[in-house]
């Protein structure tokens, strides 16, 4: 666990980590608490119109290894946020000797930088990594948040994202997405011998570790929106199971034997029930799952293929693709069954839609002339706009913030899957690296 406070420690909250994570402090230098009024944010990046903030992150002080892991961490983390844009450091006019001090603020002007990043990276004498940050708002000449971090050295990864976080969220007054993880669908061999393992990484590739041997297929992880645990469907010699794997603990247990069902559940808000499709001859329906009594809810009742229920942000309602209307399309109805109400009427077959975290937005597939695009919608069905297009892009994944989306991209072949990552207004797109094909992606919550 870490253990932060706001000011020396008077006042300490807990925060959930890694069960190998130590013991760990941290505490801002003598500023107020890092929540603040929307005002007072440097960038409105639910916009639509906005140029990145320029962001200059100078080389940590300190232990050279650990300062150029962390430096090179919060950097390549800015690199693909999309709203902060990090400066080549070949352009910095002051080399920072001193952290604590305040920057030449007319030098860091020269080259247009908005916010100068200092650090520090040092061991304290029982071996623990003491980290620490400073912004600096380069227009008033004034720092604008820090905070210091002591935690066992095995950390220093995590340490880096939480900086991330901190510095993100106090530019553009939204939450970080890099304090978090990612599961996925880790695929090795040839397309018509694959092995599938679950697999779970950082949300930068790194640290990637496998939750499954491989002995029986795993397809569509999905991260509960409340705690560490992930659903996924496995299927082996018997008929597919429903598993339930906390990846704390490494605890797994089945939550259901389904003869026939044909894509994975998925959490509701608070994670204690799950929605998912089952088959029944030709048909396929809606049935939510509570996972304390383990009772199964029908939701609804057609002779279509109702597939892919996503829960809305509040629990209430739950969007789902369906060929009831003649083509496959999506529909919106309440969490606890009822009439649906079509959202997607553009040309083409909607698939996979998942609410957004923020619940302004559904993501979904879209298959049109052999084309495969990744796009968003109102939960109305309105705005809807494409940010991607390819073959063959599938599985929207939404990150906590509600800003940026990871998918899978398969072009056939020989070849495999990999993922992607790219922003709500489809203005870049990376490749996560994994080390093999990997498909299905499951973005966290952030942790805690």
């Amino acid at each position: 666990m870490i253990l932060r406070s706001a000011a020396p420690p008077a006042f300490v909250q807990k925060f959930a980590l890694f069960l190998f994570m130590a013991m760990a402090l941290s505490w801002s230098f003598g500023l107020a608490p890092s929540a603040f009024a929307a005002q007072d944010r440097y960038l409105d990046v639910r916009g639509g119109e906005f140029k990145p903030v320029q962001i200059a992150i100078t080389a940590f002080a300190g232990d050279q290894a650990a300062a150029s892991q962390l430096t090179s961490i919060i950097t390549n983390n800015f690199k693909r946020s999309v709203f902060l844009s990090p400066i080549d450091p070949q352009s910095f006019a002051e080399t920072v000797a001193n952290p604590d001090q305040v920057p030449q603020m007319d030098a860091w002007r020269m080259i247009n930088a908005q916010f100068v990043v200092t650090g520090r990276v040092s061991h304290a004498a029982d071996g623990r990594l003491q980290a620490e940050f400073r912004l600096w708002d380069v227009a008033a000449g004034t720092q604008v948040t820090g905070s210091q971090y002591v935690t066992d050295p095995n950390n220093a990864r995590r340490v880096a994202h939480i900086i991330s976080d901190a510095i993100f969220s106090r530019i553009t007054g939204e939450k970080g997405c890099f304090d978090t993880r990612v599961a996925f669908v880790d695929e090795t061999g040839p397309p018509e011998r694959r092995r599938k393992r679950l697999a779970i990484m950082d949300q930068d590739g790194a640290n990637m570790r496998y939750m499954t041997r491989g002995d029986d297929l795993v397809v569509t992880p999905r991260f509960s929106p409340s705690s560490q645990d992930v659903t996924y469907m496995s299927f082996g010699a018997s008929d597919p199971k429903v598993l339930l794997l906390n990846i704390e603990t490494g605890q797994r247990e089945v939550v259901g034997n389904f003869p026939g069902m044909t894509f994975s559940p998925r959490f509701s808000p608070d994670g204690q029930k799950v929605v998912m499709s089952l088959a029944q001859g030709i048909a396929s329906n809606l049935y939510s799952l509570d996972l304390r009594s383990r009772t199964t809810t029908r939701l609804s009742d057609s002779n279509a293929i109702d597939t892919s229920p996503s829960y809305s942000p509040d629990g209430s309602e739950i969007v789902f693709e369906s060929d009831r209307g003649g083509s496959q399309q999506l529909y919106v109805m309440s969490a606890t069954g009822g009439g649906p109400r079509r959202i997607s009427f553009g040309e083409g077959r909607y698939a996979t839609p998942v609410w957004s975290p923020k619940g302004d937005y559904i993501a979904f597939t879209r298959q049109k002339s052999g084309t495969f695009a990744i796009g968003i919608m109102r939960p109305d069905g309105t705005g809807e706009r494409i940010l991607t297009e390819g073959f063959h892009n599938e599985g929207p994944t939404w990150a906590p913030n509600g800003l940026y989306l990871m998918f899978f991209r398969d072009p056939g072949g020989q070849e495999g899957p990999k993922i992607y990552m790219t922003d709500i207004f489809g203005r870049a797109e990376f490749p996560v690296p994994t080390p093999d094909w990997a498909s299905d992606p499951s973005w966290s919550a952030a942790l805690d």
